[in-house]
């Protein structure tokens, strides 16, 4: 036993000779020098090259490692075999990512590339004001030499995009309101914000099904219209009026586009809004793919219609002047003091301020869209009007669905036959409907009755109205043409209502000549 331990003893004296030996023949500089001429040549000889990304650059966060991270999630969740999870801040959904040290093949334009994620332990560090991660952690692209321009001309930029659109998706779109008065909030930003959970999609809308469908592929062609507005040399913006009577779904609407393209919404209330230079700061703290919306904007502020103006007043006026120019502007004491013009309003929907974001959407709307000014819906402005009508045969089919589960097959075509005649002489709202359906939902079959119920008192009530209507106006017309007859048999010399008058002012100049 003790011969043993002495020939180990000496065994681990000549190895450590001889590692001592090999330091001074060895030294590490000659040692790395040969590993880097082996690097050197293996990679002379390698199809492949690799490309690093780290998660922190320096001291900065890489972007492009958090992009590599997300983009992978839609890819790993159906080919990865050992997964992490993870949840973003402000998100609803659940991430799927690379677990340590493994590896994933990716697939563009018939290309593979192979990505590994790297997770090692980095060195004890040294004093440092901003603490690293235990934590080594990257991304290897192992892609082959003849590919090498097309990764890095389009792949990486494509990552990058895709990376974006799911970030967009997993997390909760936000509500904005401008703040009170014009007041900033703890971060110094005028709009404040809330998660927006409205649940109203294209699918649940109440309309006509060919005017959903145009609008879905208006709005598609929008998002995906960068490169048209680009050549075009068009600012990428849109604008869209919602107009038609209360409770036909124009919020709703609002809603279904906002969750359709994963916008964020800003409802400007322009009443807090003093003047136009608040509206253009307003503006530019707006947020690309968003939508900005102004509801009612006939009843926010004093923006009526020129025109309608010009007939009312009758001192002639010039373009020119500013009130005509820039809409009717309240007085100090009107409106709490706010000084909108119609012309900030304008240069904040089509101006050159409109265009220092981009993907953006303006939707104002309103219930009397003839009290608008022209210059506010001229296309470029207002590129698309909506008319919310009333809820017509297709739309009530949609609400059926929505509120009791049923189609057309589950109706009798007695029912079907009564709705559908009944239904466009009642101009109920789908809010009204809304509310017959939301009423009776325990009971399907009471439902279905107590609604074509309804629809018919409304018809016949629109009937009689229509009926009296017209009664009054065919009265009218009797006694306007019994009038105008009276007038042409009446005597030459009796002369008209207004002849007195003329008499008496002839008289006045004459005896004033004299």
């Amino acid at each position: 036993m003790k011969e043993y331990w002495t020939s180990l003893a000496s065994l681990l004296g000549v190895l450590a000779f001889c590692q001592s030996l090999l330091q001074v023949i060895f030294p590490p500089e000659l040692r790395f020098a040969c590993l880097k001429v082996f690097n050197r040549v293996f990679n002379l000889f390698s199809s492949y090259c690799y490309f690093d990304i780290t998660e922190i650059d320096g001291v900065n966060t890489n972007e492009l490692y958090n992009a590599v991270q997300l983009y992978l999630s839609s890819s790993v969740s159906t080919n990865g075999s050992r997964l992490s999870l993870t949840r973003a801040l402000n998100s609803s959904a659940i991430t799927f990512g690379l677990s340590n040290n493994d590896c994933i093949v990716d697939t563009f334009n018939g290309v593979s590339v192979v990505w590994e994620h790297v997770v090692t332990q980095r060195q004890a560090q040294t004093f440092s004001w901003r603490p690293l991660p235990e934590e080594k952690r990257g991304f290897t692209l192992r892609i082959r030499k003849r590919d090498k321009s097309l990764i890095l001309d389009s792949y990486l930029d494509y990552v990058m995009e895709k990376a974006n659109e799911i970030r967009r998706k997993n997390q909760d779109r936000l509500l904005y309101t401008n703040s009170r008065g014009g007041s900033l909030d703890s971060r110094g930003h005028p709009w404040e914000s809330v998660p927006f959970k409205h649940p109203s999609t294209f699918d649940t809308l109440a309309m006509d099904p060919v005017k959903k469908r145009e609008i879905m592929e208006d709005l598609k062609d929008f998002a995906n219209g960068q490169s048209f507005y680009q050549k075009t040399g068009r600012a990428w913006k849109r604008g869209y009026l919602l107009y038609g009577p209360p409770g036909t779904g124009k919020s709703s609407m609002i809603a279904a586009m906002a969750n359709y393209l994963s916008y964020d919404i800003y409802d400007l209330e322009l009443t807090e809004v003093h003047n136009n230079s608040e509206l253009r700061k307003l503006l530019m703290k707006t947020s690309s793919k968003s939508i900005i919306v102004i509801e009612d904007i006939d009843c926010s502020i004093n923006l009526t219609n020129r025109k309608k103006n010009n007939n009312n007043n009758t001192s002639t006026r010039n373009y020119y002047d500013p009130e005509m120019r820039c809409g009717s502007v309240p007085g100090p004491g009107e409106d709490g003091g706010n000084s909108i013009t119609l012309s900030g309003l304008l240069n904040f929907t089509d101006g050159l301020w409109s265009c220092c974001g981009s993907e953006r959407i303006f939707v104002f709307t309103t219930n009397h869209i003839e009290k608008l000014d022209s210059a506010l819906l001229r296309c470029g402005r207002m590129d698309m009007h909506i008319f919310m009508s009333y809820c017509s045969y297709p739309a009530l089919m949609i609400l059926m669905k929505n509120y009791l589960g049923y189609d057309e097959s589950d109706l009798d075509a007695d029912v079907l036959k009564q709705l559908a005649e009944v239904v466009d002489k009642a101009e109920m709202t789908p809010a009204d409907i809304s509310e017959v359906l939301i009423k009776n939902r325990r009971c399907n079959p009471k439902a279905v009755s107590e609604l074509l119920e309804a629809l018919k008192t409304r018809a016949n009530r629109n009937l009689l109205q229509n009926g009296i209507l017209r009664e009054k106006n065919s009265e009218d017309i009797i006694e306007d043409e019994e009038q105008e007859k009276r007038a042409l048999e009446s005597p030459p010399n009796e002369g008209s209502e207004f002849e007195e008058p003329c008499k008496k002012q002839e008289e006045e100049e004459e005896e004033k000549m004299k």
